[in-house]
């Protein structure tokens, strides 16, 4: 569970980022799962845009961080922001203190 503050440094870090994942008009999809784990282990934090299901975008960015064992960090406009650490501790490149 992340504290308010980790949040918004995460927040911060990611104003920087481009959206890496997508989701469209073929909604979760076993590839959209897939795109979001390999961007996560190779990147931490990632943003994943909602081109479409703008209306349930919360819920779907919920159920998409669950599914990946990350956190939901912010849901800003149609863009969500996904944090989930590098299991080797030697990889992390984001500290969270």
């Amino acid at each position: 569970m992340l504290t308010s503050k980790q949040r918004a440094r995460l927040s911060s870090l990611a104003n920087e980022l481009n959206p890496i994942v997508f989701l469209g008009k073929a909604g979760l999809v076993d590839g959209v799962h897939e795109a979001l784990d390999r961007a996560l282990t190779d990147h931490e934090l990632v943003k994943l845009r909602f081109v479409d299901f703008k209306g349930e975008r919360k819920e779907l960015a919920r159920e998409l961080a669950e599914k990946a064992g990350a956190e939901l960090v912010r849901v800003i406009g149609h863009v969500a922001i996904i944090y989930r650490p590098s299991p080797d501790p030697e990889k992390r490149s984001i500290a969270l203190d």
